[in-house]
């Protein structure tokens, strides 16, 4: 149990450490520790620990330079979701409603070809990557924190944290108490990485922390995908700079799916009206406002709403800031 020593150790100092420190001070407390009595109390609060030399430990996870000494990890989903395939999705905070909507659908159908969905629970494409995959049948996702296990942060995504956990997995290297700090998020995007077989990026302004997670995944040789964006917007510049360097261009789930050598699923047809089927062509050309729509498409401002209504109803369509998309 020297491994959950280590973690215990790292939440009492504060440090952050993937291997015993040559000091008195840590020769002292592994000789006092008492596995067993930390791990009753870990039992007691819901969570569960899994030690880097232990045969459920993540294998990708295993092999990046700097594996954690153990996951801590909460949720009713299987242990071995960390061992399944699985894609990372991350990017901006303060994402686009365009960002936002391609997150939501492409974790979706990436769920539902039955690959797990990996990101850090943050605002934006975080959370909107784990709404995406619990929306699929089945779907499946991973949170990775960057604080203790015992947290919900950030605290507004406290009920997206207990969807997740109702089928999923949130996990940490930090033990229960380990406040937030800047400095541990770099740490907590390896893990993201590390756990997945490939990352998607779909904004990232220049210095976001998730063209840390991109890096992180280039170095392990693994899959780097990046949503190509607008080149007069700050949000797209990191994905638009992978790009650059060579990432593959994200233009649909299927590039991921095709790359990991997933199936897609089989998609029934959708029966629309023909309102509803010609909205829906046009906004497969260009997303538009309402205002927009009506002037291409001819309809009249009651046959539009109903036409928009059966197509959000049915999933083909999506509204946000008074914009409308197609989705998938």
């Amino acid at each position: 149990m020297s491994d959950l020593a280590l973690a215990a150790y790292a939440a009492e100092t504060g440090a952050h450490l993937v291997r015993p420190p040559n000091d008195r001070r840590w020769r002292a407390f592994s000789r006092g520790f008492d596995a067993r009595s930390f791990l009753e109390r870990l039992r007691a609060s819901g969570v569960g620990w899994i030690g880097r030399g232990e045969p459920g430990f993540p294998p990708l996870l295993a092999e990046i330079h700097d594996p954690p000494p153990g996951l801590f990890v909460r949720g009713a989903g299987d242990w071995d979701l960390l061992a399944r395939p699985s894609v990372a999705i991350v990017g901006a905070r303060s994402c686009s409603p365009y960002g936002s909507q391609v997150t939501r659908a492409g974790a979706r159908e990436l769920a539902a070809a039955g690959l797990v969905v990996v990101s850090g629970l943050a605002r934006g494409i975080d959370g909107e990557a784990h709404r995406g995959a619990l929306e699929a049948a089945g779907g499946l996702t991973i949170a990775v924190l960057g604080c203790g296990i015992d947290r919900d942060y950030p605290a507004s995504h406290r009920e997206l944290a207990a969807r997740i956990t109702e089928r999923g997995l949130i996990v940490s290297e930090y033990a229960p108490g380990v406040e937030p700090a800047p400095w541990r998020f770099p740490a907590r995007n390896r893990i993201v990485a590390g756990i997945a077989r490939a990352t998607v990026v779909v904004e990232a302004r220049e210095r976001s922390g998730a063209l840390i997670t991109a890096d992180f995944a280039l170095e392990q040789g693994r899959e780097v995908f990046a949503v190509p964006g607008e080149i007069t917007s700050a949000l797209s510049a990191g994905a638009n700079a992978l790009l650059a360097l060579g990432a593959c261009p994200y233009t649909s789930s299927h590039d991921v799916l095709e790359a990991l050598g997933v199936d897609a699923p089989s998609v029934p047809a959708i029966e629309l009206g023909a309102d509803a089927a010609l909205v829906l062509e046009r906004l497969r050309e260009v997303a538009a406002g309402a205002d927009e729509l009506q002037h291409s498409t001819g309809l009249d401002a009651g046959a539009l709403a109903a036409a928009l209504t059966e197509l959000e109803l049915v999933g083909a369509a999506a509204q946000e800031g008074g914009v409308f998309r197609a989705s998938g």
